[in-house]
């Protein structure tokens, strides 16, 4: 650390302007941190962007005259590395991210553990997370066995299934089977603190950047404007918090994950590519063809993917769009359609602090649907099957 420091204060004297360290696994990170906190401009770039032409030497002296020579002539596309504030986010929700799959691993345990004493809970119950079941297995830990007893536990809609839980709790649990259960709801509880922590430091970390401020009416910024109905902007969570399938932990993750300054990407078209939810073309002469989608960040896939699972039961545009992607080509591929819409939403969200979000409606594709060329079309179909056709007008 000392001797990349050293090096920092040598460059900021000899009035370096720029440094392109290459992006090697983690260890461009102590490069690109340092040389940035002592002033200096750092554009991070992809190995392959700068890789040396083959037939020539390679040495380390070499490789950073190439890329000096590369640097100068501004032939490098620089990576997106967000601004320090943002990587606190990130690390924060992506804490977050990793104990709660933590915590949903255990209940998978949980419930394998549970069908190895013969006991299925959650073909009656919708999962394992509801009350009525943690308090079944509360009891089955303390030694009830009988199945009338624990079924009579169950609460709110699931009394009225009372026969079904008794057939499933009958089963031949041991005493083992009770302390190897109280060890997982252990460890099922105790990342549940916290993930209310975290939950509750980045909704602190987000609401101090001044860029996801909002706007009064009297036009004055800070920590808690734009709340108000009548406001101009309202704080970025607030204004991702109104699209359909994001919630406000959600909309923190996404922002931890594509920051707030989008002009780092000129077009929502960037932003989609960056993500790796669009497929690449590969064109050699009048040929093309779509391959694989790029590796893109991750976690923002995932928090997307989870938006779109969410926006895909709503009745909205997002969730019928979802629904017509989802006849026809399936269910993956409608989800990974809908989580890109809803990247260019956020892009055009975050880049106008002005916009609002709009829902067009469930009835957007039939409103805009021709009735007649749609009427022709079905009629032909007939035809073509030995029918005669007579459109009578409803009344």
């Amino acid at each position: 650390m000392s001797a990349v420091r050293e090096l920092a204060r040598t460059l900021v004297r000899e009035g370096i302007e720029m440094v392109t360290p290459e992006s090697a696994s983690d260890y461009w990170r102590i490069w690109y941190y340092v040389l940035e906190a002592a002033g200096l401009a750092v554009q991070l770039v992809n190995a392959s962007q700068a890789r040396n032409l083959p037939g020539r030497p390679r040495t380390d002296r070499l490789d950073a005259m190439w890329l000096a020579r590369l640097t100068e002539k501004g032939l490098l596309r620089p990576s997106f590395v967000p601004p320090p504030e943002i990587r606190e986010l990130r690390d924060y929700t992506r804490a977050r991210t990793h104990l709660t799959q933590d915590r949903t691993r255990c209940w998978q345990r949980l419930e394998k553990l549970l069908e190895g004493a013969l006991i299925k809970v959650s073909s009656v119950a919708s999962k394992l997370t509801t009350v009525s079941a943690r308090d079944m297995i509360e009891a089955m830990i303390r030694g009830e066995r009988g199945p009338q007893v624990l079924a009579a536990l169950a609460r709110g809609r699931m009394k009225a299934r009372h026969g079904a839980l008794a057939e499933a709790l009958a089963g031949m649990s041991g005493d083992h089977h009770g302390e190897l259960a109280r060890m997982l709801l252990d460890q099922i509880d105790f990342p549940g603190a916290r993930i209310a922590r975290l939950t509750t430091r980045i909704t602190g970390l987000t609401a101090a950047i001044p860029a996801a401020w909002g706007t009064d009416a009297d036009g004055s910024t800070g920590p808690g404007a734009g709340t108000g109905p009548d406001d101009p902007v309202l704080p970025a969570v607030q204004r991702l918090d109104e699209i359909p399938g994001i919630s406000a932990e959600l909309a923190c993750s996404i922002i931890a994950g594509t920051g707030l300054d989008m002009t780092r990407f000129p077009a929502a078209a960037h932003l989609v590519s960056w993500a790796g939810l669009c497929p690449r073309t590969i064109q050699s002469g009048p040929g093309k063809r779509a391959a694989g989608t790029g590796q893109g960040d991750t976690c923002l896939r995932c928090y997307l993917g989870q938006a779109a699972s969410g926006a895909a039961r709503t009745s909205t545009f997002l969730g019928e769009r979802f629904g017509r992607i989802a006849r026809r080509r399936g269910r993956a591929r409608a989800q990974a359609a809908i989580a890109r819409s809803l990247l260019v939403i956020i892009w055009h969200l975050l880049a106008d602090p002005q916009a609002r979000f709009t829902d067009p409606g469930p009835d957007y594709y039939a409103t805009r649907t021709d009735k007649n060329r749609k009427a022709r079309s079905h009629i032909r179909q007939l035809q073509a099957l030995g029918y005669t056709v007579t459109l009578t007008q409803a009344a």
